[in-house]
């Protein structure tokens, strides 16, 4: 609408920036060029229905062109790639449909975790620095730019995020009676979930271990995969440092585990100490036989467990039979963070920890829908269309050794009561505040 001055009203697109959804890459004449007609009409336009303003805007995919939504997209290649194989033998099956597009959604997050989890990996291994003390064999410390820990943790939560989506889609696949899945499922031929090359790939970039795996058909995992380049790509995985590792070697230079310095180790263990001697001192008081024998055995299992910690050879024992993932002095970092983690200095650690459990118990969420998914349609008994045992092959891999972070669930067991935490000197509390994990102690 013209104001008093004659003035024509400005129309304004994305504070001037040339980039829209509906046209990525025009060129500046291109974007005036077509400003410039829509100002010269409003400029013969006497009076603009208020009302009108809603309609103020540029279609600039025709006015100016660029790329469209289907071509940035390249939804020609999405869209077209479901083939039925029903139809392909002219039976075709409804349900089909819904099969092939939620396993290739999966895919395609699939996709998008690799992405991030990748992303992280090279902040924490300090991009080509690891890679290539790799190559020469030698040792190079993790170097992390602390001021992109945000960084990490926002893209970690992504990560919860789409699991949690994932979790949840199998619900789709459950609309799907076992009558309706009978009806196409031998199209399926010798398909099956477990050559999911991009799933394998992430379980071996998050950390899991080969010896852990249950074995498939009593072979190797990498026994399903004929391609090549599949192959060698699985195993540059097993060769590169996995996101439990990065993390691990990050943990060890938690600030206060220094024995020079604040010596967590020794105050926690004094600590704890003193919190069994109290203990043994109260039970001794105890008149009723049976409780004073369950006390008595309870506080010898807390300090076995206990001294699992504070021998680092019995920690390490633990590790070796895969009953720890993580080495002593990571976990010993675990168990500071969850004691100091009000310091502000243990904030952002704090929350990492708590999206990497996040994403543990996701994918074991995960596995166990789909165990019950494939008892739903197949029952227990029948073999997976890719020779696999089926139900009881997937039942086998939600046991502890397929998570990654075990040690940060278990770390809980070594909590103890505020009160008793040993109080940080006042060296420490500033350490806290300014001291980086990355930099050298």
């Amino acid at each position: 609408m013209n104001g008093q001055n004659g003035s024509v009203p400005k129309v304004i697109l994305s504070n001037g920036s040339t980039g829209c959804p509906a046209g990525y890459g025009q060129s500046p004449s291109t974007h005036h060029s077509a400003l410039d007609k829509i100002r010269a009409s409003r400029s013969r336009t006497t009076s603009v229905n208020p009302t009108d303003v809603e309609q103020d805007g540029v279609n600039m995919l025709a006015d100016a062109g660029g790329l469209s939504y289907t071509n940035y997209l390249q939804l020609d290649k999405i869209l077209d790639a479901q083939e039925l194989q029903s139809e392909i033998m002219g039976n075709k099956v409804h349900d089909e449909h819904l099969f092939i597009i939620v396993h290739q959604t999966y895919e395609l997050w699939f996709k998008q975790i690799l992405f991030e989890v990748d992303s992280v990996r090279d902040l924490f291994m300090g991009g080509e620095k690891i890679m290539k003390s790799l190559q020469t064999k030698t040792t190079v410390a993790a170097v992390l730019d602390e001021r992109r820990m945000l960084e990490i943790i926002k893209r970690m939560h992504r990560v919860v995020m789409i699991l949690k989506l994932l979790v949840d889609q199998i619900h789709i696949l459950e609309t799907m009676t076992p009558l309706d899945f009978m009806d196409f499922r031998n199209h399926l031929s010798s398909a099956s979930g477990f050559q999911s090359l991009q799933f394998r790939l992430l379980e071996n970039k998050l950390g899991v271990k080969d010896e852990n795996r249950v074995r498939y058909n009593k072979s190797n995992y990498r026994r399903v995969f004929e391609d090549a380049e599949a192959i060698e790509a699985l195993e540059a995985s097993e060769r590169e440092p996995t996101l439990s590792e990065c993390i691990q070697r990050w943990l060890e230079r938690t600030p206060g585990l220094e024995q020079e310095g604040f010596n967590f180790p020794a105050k926690f263990q004094s600590a704890v100490e003193a919190l069994f001697k109290h203990d043994e001192i109260a039970i001794e008081t105890e008149t009723n036989d049976a409780k004073k024998k369950h006390l008595i055995g309870n506080l010898k299992i807390k300090k076995e467990q206990f001294d699992t910690i504070f021998n680092a050879q019995k920690h390490d024992a633990l590790f070796k039979r895969g009953e720890r993932t993580m080495t002593h002095q990571a976990l010993l970092g675990v168990i500071m963070i969850n004691l100091y983690k009000e310091e502000p200095r243990f904030h952002q650690p704090s929350l990492l920890l708590e999206e990497l459990m996040n994403i543990d118990s996701l994918i074991t969420k995960w596995r166990y829908n789909h165990v019950l998914l494939v008892q739903r349609q197949l029952g227990s008994q029948t073999l997976g269309t890719g020779g696999s045992s089926g139900y009881q092959y997937l039942r086998s891999t939600l046991s502890d050794r397929y998570k990654i972070f075990l040690d940060l669930f278990n770390s809980s067991t070594f909590l103890i009561p505020r009160e008793h935490i040993p109080p940080l000197t006042d060296q420490m509390k500033c350490l806290l505040r300014n001291q980086s994990f990355s930099s050298d102690n």
